[in-house]
């Protein structure tokens, strides 16, 4: 294993920032998976089992059990990282231009598609190298416009050329789940499987282009572009993970997840190490269209009537906003079937801010459909 570090932001007489990034098996090798922990710096699961993998990926390194190339970066975020507001972490925005993290990543497709013009053929391995070399080709021409976008374009440019990526998150609170490109439901189903996760969520476009989409969702944009006789087949199969929620750091949970993810490289011939058995999916893909996110209808104090893994039905009473000073009670009532996966760990609201997310099987939404 390397470690290579990449100086961020560093002009004379201002805070400058370093990423480290930690590198094993040889380039060209083989395959390459791209891991990548904490970009929302506040959502600390994924740092600590980001520590667990490394560890292991040392040990088998070491013995000569690392095929093709693993990048890891165990802390994605340091401009997050050293954000604090009256001494609380902060590090979902950019606190200089409001800008979250995880969006607003180059988007290379459109000029992919001008660019290689021509150059496809029916040849499906070819095409994946070239464009694998136009999209890296692509990130490096990206001039950022400051500290958050060089942070962006050095994380996406270790990335867009592999195989998997995995950028492990977590929500406020939450069961594990997933978000993959629809054309990666196959791929994703494996990894939930191993992960345990309870909600497998998937979409074309999520909007907003988070960082997973800025390395997968070129590849079926490109298909698409192309036409049947130029098959370009989905390359990157790049998955958000969410670790539960911003509390669940235990060694237990770190070790069981950490495990997971080493089984999902080894399934995907990155890891020579003994296959587990597939555990049985404890959930079936859904759409993220079909995600229904209900807020706060009044200020008030927060009690929940429904638990994080309960199943919910339309119409039935998931938690109530009572104001503390004039009494009124508001009752969340889910529109759908589905289940409650995600929730706010906040226990008294303003007005229209998110109370939980409940995952159904019908898509009802379109647009951004992420959290902002």
């Amino acid at each position: 294993m390397h470690i290579q570090t990449h100086p961020i932001a560093s002009e004379p007489g201002l805070a400058s920032y370093q990423l480290t990034s930690c590198h094993y098996g040889r380039p060209g090798s083989g395959r390459k998976a791209y891991i990548q922990a904490s970009l929302h710096a506040d959502e600390v699961p994924a740092m600590l089992v980001a520590q667990f993998v490394r560890r292991q990926l040392d040990r088998l390194e070491a013995e000569g059990r690392v095929q093709g190339e693993i990048v890891l970066v165990p802390a994605a975020n340091p401009v997050g990282l050293s954000q604090l507001v009256q001494g609380t972490p902060f590090g979902r925005y950019d606190l200089g231009t409001g800008v979250n993290f995880n969006r607003a990543f180059r988007h290379v497709a459109e000029e992919l598609k001008e660019k290689l013009a021509g150059r496809l053929g029916a040849d499906a391995p070819a095409n994946v190298a070239l464009v694998r070399a136009g999209a890296c080709a692509a990130v490096a021409r990206w001039e950022p416009q400051d500290h958050t976008e060089a942070l962006k374009k050095t994380l996406l440019s270790m990335a867009i050329d592999a195989d998997i990526v995995l950028d492990l998150h977590c929500d406020n609170q939450g069961l594990l789940h997933v978000y993959a490109g629809t054309p990666l439901a196959d791929q994703a189903a494996q990894l939930s499987a191993l992960l345990g996760a309870r909600a497998l969520l998937l979409s074309n476009d999520s909007g907003g282009a988070p960082f997973d989409e800025a390395c997968s969702r070129l590849w079926w944009e490109l298909a698409e572009h192309f036409g049947p006789d130029t098959p370009i087949p989905p390359a990157c199969a790049a998955v958000t993970v969410e670790l539960r929620g911003e509390m669940d750091v235990r060694y237990d949970l770190t070790e069981q997840d950490a495990q997971a993810l080493l089984q999902f490289l080894a399934r995907e011939s990155l890891l020579d190490i003994p296959l587990c058995e597939l555990p049985a999916p404890q959930c079936d893909p859904t759409p993220l269209a079909g995600v229904e996110p209900l807020h706060a209808p009044q200020s008030g104090v927060l009690v929940f009537l429904k638990a994080l893994g309960d199943r919910v039905a339309a119409g039935e009473a998931v938690a109530d906003i009572v104001n503390p000073v004039s009494g009124a009670t508001a009752t969340l009532r889910a529109g759908q079937d589905g289940l409650l996966f995600a929730s706010t760990a906040h226990r008294h609201l303003l007005r229209g801010m998110q109370v939980c997310k409940i995952a159904g099987a019908t898509p009802f939404r379109s647009g951004s459909l992420l959290s902002q």
